[in-house]
């Protein structure tokens, strides 16, 4: 009831600011100026009612806090220190109750298992909360518990929050939300598996173990709703993006890039949940990389149509970037478009991979989202918004992709990514086909 609550108070004050901005309007105010003051308002309710809640409501401000780059300036520069706690913490839940949690899945001697535990959390999350602790065998561990009732308060925010999706309109005009929280509700579902993620970890573990450029934590043991891994120490990326020097910006950029990339390569997996929470830049150099419960199966043939797909957009020929998108299925095979069109959308989305080294900025993210947002505001019969689909099998690798690319431009990263796209996507490098039975020499 407490959380329904929190979440009712964002139609009433999105009223009042409507309500209020019309008032205005009519004592002189330009239109834009309270047009911007509505946005910023609602957009500073929002991220405060969602930041006081975990389970769904948590998960999709921390989604929105990924895209804050792609905001005017005017908006997202006052809230934007809150964005980034966003991604890291949340309220913590008592002692008490993970201490129940632990003996129901773990036993009564629970406390057996551990030569040290540490009841203050060190970080809070959407799903779930994570202790530092020390093993019975002497290792350092992370033991994330899953907050009683996450299932149920999941459900209940995602209804809560598709129902009252307009109230997104003001920070993303044009967008149509309720299929997103959808999406995001499915694989959140996914994510209440620790079963599941204990697996994924482990087949990205061992496809990374020794790598000179990532860490991922080994899994230690898993029971029900208690997860626990070997600790990973480390600069938060959120910190990174807050006050890092520009060399280590562009590190931390360039290898989130490549984890992305090169999970497919390496497991036929890639981590779809990219936001600066799960990610640790490491004294040596290295990224660490955390919480595999969003994880997604990218077989060898998808693989090479995503390669083939960034090369044709590269080469910017409208005709063949139309043909492209019709035999992958982002088009209908009848579909009535200006080649023309679809090469002016397309071509900016592939401009990091059409340089040698290029730099993602917030204004080049704001240009972008701008154009798509026009896109999608254009729903005139025959329009190219009416004609564009996003084919099932690009869901996971798209919200990977564009998480990524908003993790990016928070960090104003510059890099060789095109040469990462060369290593990691066969399809990139050469469009004759697939060629599947050479996954070994790529994959070294």
């Amino acid at each position: 009831m407490t959380r329904t609550a929190k979440l009712a108070t964002l139609p009433l004050g999105f009223a009042g600011r409507t309500a209020l901005g019309l008032g205005k309007r009519t004592i002189g105010r330009p239109a834009e100026a309270v047009a911007l003051e509505v946005q910023r308002r609602t957009a500073e309710q929002l991220f405060a009612v969602l930041g006081e809640l975990k389970g769904g409501a948590m998960k999709v401000g921390q989604l929105l806090s990924i895209f804050e780059a792609g905001l005017p300036e005017e908006v997202a520069g006052p809230f934007r220190a809150s964005l980034t706690r966003l991604q890291e913490s949340a309220p913590p839940m008592p002692a008490a109750t993970t201490h129940k949690v632990l003996a129901e899945w773990l036993g009564d001697d629970w406390r057996d298992y551990f030569d040290a535990f540490d009841d203050r959390p060190a970080a809070a999350a959407s799903i779930g909360q994570v202790h530092r602790a020390v093993w019975h065998d002497g290792r350092t561990v992370a033991v994330k518990v899953q907050y009683p009732g996450a299932a149920q308060a999941l459900m209940s925010d995602f209804n809560q929050i598709s129902r009252l999706s307009r109230l997104f309109t003001p920070l993303f005009p044009g967008v149509e939300v309720k299929p997103v929280v959808a999406d995001l509700k499915r694989r959140l579902e996914k994510e209440l598996d620790y079963v599941d993620e204990a697996r994924a970890q482990t087949a990205f573990h061992d496809a990374y173990a020794d790598d000179p450029d990532f860490v991922v934590p080994a899994v230690v043991a898993q029971a029900g709703n208690v997860l626990i891994t070997e600790w990973l120490d480390g600069t938060p990326l959120a910190k990174v993006i807050a006050d890092g020097p520009q060399d280590r910006r562009d590190r931390a950029g360039l290898l989130l890039f490549r984890f992305l990339l090169s999970g497919p390569a390496r497991c036929e997996m890639i981590h779809i949940d990219p936001h600066p929470g799960n990610f640790r830049l490491l004294d040596d150099g290295r990224l660490g990389v955390l919480d595999f419960g969003g994880a997604a199966h990218v077989p060898a043939e998808l693989q090479w149509s995503i390669g083939r797909l960034l090369r044709i957009g590269t080469l910017g020929d409208p005709d063949e970037i139309v043909d492209g998108l019709r035999a992958e299925g982002f088009l209908a095979p009848d579909a009535e478009v200006d080649p023309e069109e679809v090469a002016d959308l397309v071509g900016p989305h592939a401009a990091p991979f059409a340089v040698e080294r290029f730099r993602y900025s917030r204004e080049w993210m704001r240009e972008q989202t701008a154009r798509g947002f026009g896109l999608a505001a254009d729903m005139r019969p025959g329009s190219l918004a009416r004609q564009f689909r996003l084919p099932p099998q690009y869901l996971a690798v798209s919200r990977a992709l564009s998480g990524c690319g908003g993790v990016l431009c928070q960090l104003e990263a510059e890099g060789a990514y095109r040469a990462e796209a060369e290593r990691w996507l066969p399809g990139f490098a050469d469009d004759g086909g697939p060629d599947l039975d050479d996954r070994t020499e790529a994959t070294a």
